[in-house]
C-alpha cells in the first residue's frame, strides 16, 4: 500500500459513474474527490436543499465536475425503487457505489417508513436494497466496485435475530453498532457471493475513524453528551476530507483487495491515512452473514437473482421478531 495514501493518490476516474449516498460529511467529500479525478458522480439523498447545495459547492470547487443530485430515502424502499428505475432510464452502467449514507443513535426509537428500526432500516437495510437493484448496472460496469461503509462502532455490535428491529428494548449505541456491523458482513458476504456467481463485483468496507461529521448533531441532538462532544471538542475528530480517505481508497486503489476492509492506520484506527482494518470477530462469521442476508432479502421483499435482475416478492412493512 502506498505510504500515506491520499486523494492526489486517486487514479484518474475519468469515464467511471459513480453513486454515493449522502449529500454531507463523508458523501460530500468522497463525490467531491471523485468528481475532481474526472468521474460522473450521482450524489443521492433524501433532502433536495442539501443535495442542491453539495453540488453547488463541488461545482464551485471543480467547475468542470460532472456531478449531479438525485433524490432517494433510503428509509423508504419504494424510494430505492424509484432512484434505480431514473437511473437506468439515464445511465447504461454503474462503476462505483458507495453504501455511505447513515443515522446515528437518535435517542430513542424511531422507524422507517416501511416499519423498520431507523438505524438498521437506513444504514444497512436500504443499502441493502440499493446493492440489489443496481446489480445490473454494475455487472455492466467497468471492473465495478461496491463500498459499505462500517464504523469503527461495529466492534461493539452483534447480529440479535431474536430482536433485529430492537422492538423489545432499544438502546442508541448497540443498536447503531448492530446496523454497521450488518453493513460491514453484508460487505464480506457479497463478495463470496460475487466470486460464487460471476457477478465480476469488487466489494470492499471501509470506515472513517472517528470524523468531524454531522451525524452526531443531525441524531442525537446537537445538546446531547455526544453532541456536545462533538461540538466543544473538535479536536478529537478528523476533519470529513480525512476520513473519507478510507473509502476514497477502497473505492479506486489499485492495490484495494477484493472483500478488504480499510480504515485510518493510527490511534486503533480512529485517524490517520487508509490502511487495513482489523474486522471485529464477529465480521467474519459467515453463517450469520448468510443467514442476515437471507433475512434481509425476506424484510425488503427482493432477491439478487441469477439473472442480471433483483427480483421484487414484495416486502414486510410490519417487521417481525427474528425477521
Amino acid at each position: 500500500m502506498t505510504e500515506h495514501w491520499t486523494a492526489r493518490n486517486m487514479p484518474s476516474q475519468r469515464g467511471a459513474t459513480a453513486v454515493v449516498t449522502g449529500t454531507g460529511g463523508l458523501g460530500f467529500e468522497t463525490a467531491l474527490a471523485l468528481a475532481r479525478a474526472g468521474a460522473d458522480v450521482i450524489v443521492a439523498g433524501r433532502n433536495p436543499t442539501k443535495g442542491a447545495d453539495a453540488v453547488t459547492r463541488i461545482l464551485r470547487i471543480a467547475p468542470d465536475a460532472r456531478v449531479s443530485f438525485e433524490p432517494v430515502d433510503l428509509g423508504d424502499l419504494a424510494s430505492v425503487a424509484r432512484f434505480v428505475r431514473r437511473l437506468s432510464d439515464s445511465r447504461g452502467s454503474l462503476d462505483i457505489l458507495i453504501n455511505n449514507a447513515g443515522v446515528m443513535t437518535p435517542p430513542h426509537r424511531q422507524t422507517t417508513s416501511d416499519g423498520f428500526e431507523l438505524q438498521f432500516g437506513t444504514n444497512y437495510l436500504g443499502h441493502f436494497a440499493l446493492t440489489a437493484h443496481l446489480l445490473p448496472l454494475l455487472r455492466r460496469g467497468n471492473d465495478p466496485r461496491v463500498v459499505s461503509v462500517s464504523s469503527v462502532g461495529a466492534r461493539g455490535g452483534r447480529i440479535d435475530f431474536s430482536d433485529l428491529q430492537a422492538e423489545r428494548g432499544y438502546k442508541p449505541m448497540p443498536v447503531y453498532a448492530q446496523s454497521k456491523l450488518a453493513c460491514l458482513m453484508f460487505a464480506f458476504e457479497l463478495q463470496r457471493r460475487s466470486d460464487d456467481a460471476g457477478w465480476g463485483i469488487t466489494s470492499i468496507a471501509a470506515h472513517p475513524g472517528v470524523s468531524r461529521t454531522d451525524l452526531l448533531h443531525n441524531a442525537p441532538g446537537r445538546f446531547s453528551p455526544q453532541g456536545l462532544v462533538r461540538s466543544l471538542l473538535p479536536f478529537l475528530f478528523q476533519p470529513a476530507e480525512q476520513g473519507a480517505l478510507p473509502i476514497l481508497f477502497a473505492a479506486t486503489a489499485i492495490e484495494a483487495r477484493k472483500g478488504g476492509y480499510y480504515g485510518p492506520h493510527r490511534l486503533s484506527e480512529t485517524r490517520g491515512y487508509p490502511s487495513e482494518a482489523k474486522p471485529p470477530e464477529a465480521a467474519l462469521a459467515a453463517h450469520v452473514a448468510r443467514r442476515l442476508w437471507d433475512v434481509s432479502e425476506d424484510l425488503a421483499g427482493l432477491h439478487f437473482g441469477g439473472a442480471d435482475v433483483a427480483t421484487f416478492v414484495g416486502f414486510h412493512t410490519a417487521p417481525q421478531h427474528g425477521g
